[in-house]
């Protein structure tokens, strides 16, 4: 027997196993880095240390109200400080963080706050009557809430509730933050969008969050001391991890609560912003923002977009403003980003348009990813490599969800085989790099031929006077469906239904081409994905 299979004595101790959790992150850089800035939003402007100290004065505060390890806080907060401390504050209590999605109706805020049984909610005072609606709904007993008004926003505290300054006051600054024993413990609960029915409480643990937060960092080449814009809200997939990644490269972090296109262009000028992640239809803001919009700035942003694939024409307008883009995919269930478009430098010398349509693919799994690829969701076997089967993405690794809160039967399903089943149609080129087609309820089936509603979007968004576009099926008597497309116009632009549809007919095999077209402004999500099941709707309706 070899000697290494006797491992007497070789137990794992305090000196040589610790839980893995972002929230090292911020201990470390308090330590290392304290005086460096953390954090800016307008006049607010905190050090690591002085960041650190208010994370963990919430942290205090929250365990003097009795949250224990375990329970939820929520927040109904949009991207300023106070949901960044949260990220860190919540978990240093030991509780698990809920960030709810700004946006959302009463009804669904009652249902998340009772299914993730909230102990306590941090809540933006633009969001407090959304919010007492949705407590007049709940089953359970309500939770706390702690107003957190914003006064450089101009909204002002109104109501009797504790207010987060005063909650902060009552924290220690020198609490030990409670730290997992295990890194597979729950640290966030995010839900789903919910378009097709509940959303569902996607579990995230330590582990993975962390891993996500190392694995972005060496794929995005993040420097030390970066600037980092938050455009991507923290209640979708916690901001990405970014937030959570920041202080572990000593970079400081500027809040963005209204995502403009003046906004962006300030912060990059303002203060030196350097990074940022978003979804394509902000690379579409930056592109089309006015002139009295803009500002010169003499340094390249880095940007990260996910959400829909980014039609190559977007990628081919804004680059050269100054950003330098890539595009990543991933889900609330993988924490966010889980693959990139890791570029070649064989592409380098390609023409343009082929250049900005590699660019523009879904890609390979991020370094702390085991496996992402397209398999036949029957049989389970691994799709042709050739660039024109379709396949389900599918994905292994650490960065995956725990699972969906109190719904074990989705969970099952999710990881049947194996693989957590994306529900994204791709092809698989044979240097394994994957392009979504579409989501599975998206294919258009005309006359039994599938069509990609990502490929006519491509199409329609090269012409100049589209700013956005989403094409759907409609019912057709003949073809059973056909594709139908819904078109924002630029400011100031005109096209007409014969134009954009002959546009598209020089480009796509006439089976691909849009048979009607619909002007109007899009439905949109709070992170910038269209929401197509309003549309399909409307189209089953002309």
């Amino acid at each position: 027997m070899g000697w290494m299979k006797d491992e007497t004595g070789l137990e794992k101790c305090a000196a040589n196993h610790v839980a893995l959790t972002p929230l090292s992150h911020l201990r470390r850089a308090a330590h290392v880095h304290p005086d460096r800035l953390a954090m800016v939003y307008h006049t607010h402007r905190k050090t690591y240390a002085e960041y650190y100290a208010r994370c963990s004065q919430l942290a205090s505060a929250l365990v003097n109200i009795g949250v224990e390890p375990g329970d939820v806080v929520a927040t109904i907060l949009p991207n300023i400080p106070a949901q960044c401390e949260a990220h860190f504050g919540v978990p240093a209590a030991g509780a698990v963080l809920n960030a709810i999605n700004t946006r959302l109706d009463a009804d669904t805020i009652a249902y998340i706050l009772d299914h993730g049984e909230a102990r306590v909610v941090l809540c933006d005072t633009q969001f407090l009557p959304v919010l007492g609606a949705a407590l007049e709904r709940m089953e359970r007993p309500a939770p706390r809430i702690i107003e957190v008004p914003d006064d450089a926003a101009g909204v002002h505290a109104h109501s009797d509730y504790t207010r987060y300054e005063a909650f902060l006051a009552t924290g220690d600054p020198e609490f030990a933050w409670i730290m997992p024993e295990d890194e597979w413990e729950s640290l966030a609960l995010n839900y789903t969008s919910g378009t097709t029915g509940r959303p569902k409480g996607v579990v995230c643990h330590h582990r993975g969050a962390y891993l996500t937060t190392m694995g972005t960092a060496l794929s995005w080449q993040l420097p030390r001391y970066p600037v980092y814009l938050t455009i991507v809200p923290l209640f979708h997939c916690n901001n990405w991890n970014h937030v959570w990644l920041m202080p572990a490269i000593g970079g400081t972090v500027v809040c963005c609560r209204d995502i403009t296109a003046r906004a962006i262009y300030d912060a990059i000028a303002d203060e030196g912003v350097t990074h940022f992640g978003a979804a394509p239809i902000v690379l579409n803001m930056i592109v089309n923002a006015r002139d009295e919009e803009r500002r010169d700035f003499d340094h390249v942003v880095d940007v990260f977009t996910a959400g829909a694939p980014p039609p190559a024409a977007t990628l081919a307008a804004i680059e050269p403003l100054g950003f330098e883009v890539t595009q990543v995919y991933g889900l609330t269930e993988t924490y966010g980003h889980v693959t990139e478009c890791l570029w070649q430098p064989a592409w380098d010398d390609l023409p343009a348009e082929e250049r900005y349509a590699m660019k523009a693919r879904t890609g390979v799994l991020m370094p702390m990813m085991e496996a992402i690829t397209a398999r036949d969701p029957e049989t389970m076997e691994q799709i042709p490599m050739d660039g024109e089967s379709l396949g389900e993405i599918m994905i292994r690794g650490n960065s995956v969800m725990k699972g969906y809160l109190k719904n074990p039967e989705a969970t099952r399903e999710a990881f049947r085989g194996g693989w957590f089943h994306s529900g994204d149609i791709a092809v698989q080129s044979p240097d394994g790099y994957l392009r979504i087609v579409d989501r599975a309820k998206d294919i258009i089936i005309s006359g039994g031929e599938n069509i990609s509603s990502v490929e006519v979007e491509g199409v329609l968004m090269r012409h100049p006077a589209v700013l956005l576009c989403a094409v759907v099926a409609k019912p057709d008597a003949k073809w059973g469906e056909v594709p139908c497309a819904f078109v924002e116009l630029k400011d100031g632009a005109m096209a007409t239904e014969a134009e954009i549809i002959a546009f598209a007919r020089e480009r796509l095999a006439g089976f691909k081409t849009p048979k009607s077209v619909v002007f109007r402004e899009l439905p949109k999500t709070s992170t910038g994905k269209i929401q197509k099941f309003e549309l399909r709707q409307i189209a089953r309706e002309m």
